[in-house]
């Protein structure tokens, strides 16, 4: 299923962070950093599919090295607390292959950024776990049409109402700071975030795939679920290994949730049917054949009351111990799609050998599970999903 992901961050000198170390991290390279002299190895870096760099108009050739555009960013940038590039993050479809997803981000980062004046280092990541995305680095000052750096702002002097310049108490005069472009307005990222899944949409629909994605949150889309907090990479590879981590544990808890409001929506959507059939019966249903509008809005609240009860007398033990089941069992599926596409006898066995010690561990938890649900005094049934 295709999910909408689009962060926009500021890498920074004065939180610590430096252009050069992001740029070989993301790309998997080795650059040293001419401003520090820290080299920045990550050519053991795996899971990088794709990289490439692309240039506005003025900008010079040479930068089309990614060590000699972030140096010469490093270098241009002068104070401790400068903002040296802007990262923009984004997921990219699983339903589109390879090939797709980089002339995607490839026409998106073109249209958006290096038409505006921008250098852009993108980095497509995919390591066939479920979660292809890309980093795209963008640089923050324009080119003037010689090929050199120009300024991110320029002051402007600010005039009285006789329009002249206001002297200040140190002999200077009073000035506004006022940027050369407007690549850092609030209004810029809700334009790009939108941009982003319209290109996706656009695409999809090309390749006659159903799923469509949308930048609004879920209450701006009026849809009535909780949204999932971002789980990143150190969460995501613990839930790998089995881990069960707290960020885990909330969107486990967030789904579980949802499923309630899913099913109370529908009942409310069942009743609105029922009361609009009331209203207006068939003309050969008798009064006698139907039961009354108070009799069913009764039931409805019987229904609602008695499942709030069910969920509220689960003990904290087996929320956890479901959420550990789902873990496994995700783990387990993760195994088997590797032991379908395994590559010669030999991954084979190694594969099926942590498929058994995967299984062994779900259907522990399984027996776990149904051993506690049993002693609960007022045991929901559980759904055919869960019985096969």
């Amino acid at each position: 299923m295709a999910i909408y992901h689009c962060s926009i961050k500021i890498i920074s000198r004065g939180k610590g962070k430096s252009a050069v170390a992001a740029a070989a991290y993301r790309s998997g390279e080795k650059i040293t950093n001419e401003y520090d002299g820290i080299e920045h190895d990550y050519t053991r870096k795996g899971g990088i599919v794709h990289t490439e760099i692309l240039l506005p108009e003025h900008a010079p050739e040479e930068y089309a090295d990614r060590a000699i555009l972030w140096n010469a960013v490093e270098k241009i940038e002068k104070a401790r607390n400068s903002q040296l590039a802007r990262e923009i993050e984004l997921a990219l479809p699983v339903e589109l292959s390879q090939e797709q997803n980089v002339s995607l981000v490839r026409e998106y980062v073109k249209s958006n950024f290096v038409d505006s004046g921008m250098c852009a280092d993108i980095c497509i990541h995919d390591k066939n776990d479920g979660n292809p995305h890309a980093h795209i680095m963008l640089t923050m000052r324009p080119f003037e049409p010689d090929g050199t750096w120009g300024a991110k702002s320029k002051k402007e002097y600010i005039l009285d109402g006789n329009g002249e310049k206001i002297r200040l108490k140190s002999g200077e005069f009073k000035t506004t700071k006022i940027s050369a472009n407007d690549w850092n307005e609030p209004t810029k990222a809700e334009e790009w975030r939108a941009a982003w899944a319209d290109s996706v949409n656009t695409v999809l629909e090309q390749q006659n795939i159903s799923e469509r994605v949308d930048h609004r949150s879920y209450e701006r889309q009026g849809v009535e679920q909780i949204p999932t907090v971002h789980m990143g990479v150190a969460a995501t590879q613990m839930e790998q290994k089995g881990i069960v981590t707290e960020r885990g544990n909330m969107n486990r808890e967030i789904t579980h949730t949802n499923g309630i409001i899913f099913a109370i929506m529908a009942k409310i959507k069942q009743l609105k049917d029922w009361l609009k059939e009331a209203i207006s019966p068939a003309a050969h249903s008798s009064r006698e054949e139907k039961p009354s509008i108070m009799a069913q809005l009764n039931q409805y609240k019987k229904e609602i009351q008695e499942a709030k009860e069910t969920i509220a007398t689960e003990p904290p033990a087996l929320v956890e111990l479901r959420a550990r089941f789902n873990t496994a069992l995700e783990n387990l599926k993760r195994v088997d799609k590797r032991l379908k596409n395994a590559n010669g006898g030999k991954e084979f066995d190694e594969i099926l050998v942590e498929r058994r010690a995967a299984y062994n561990e779900y259907s522990a938890l399984k027996s776990e599970v149904k051993k506690a649900e049993a002693s609960l005094p007022q045991r929901k049934r559980r759904s055919k999903d869960w019985e096969k």
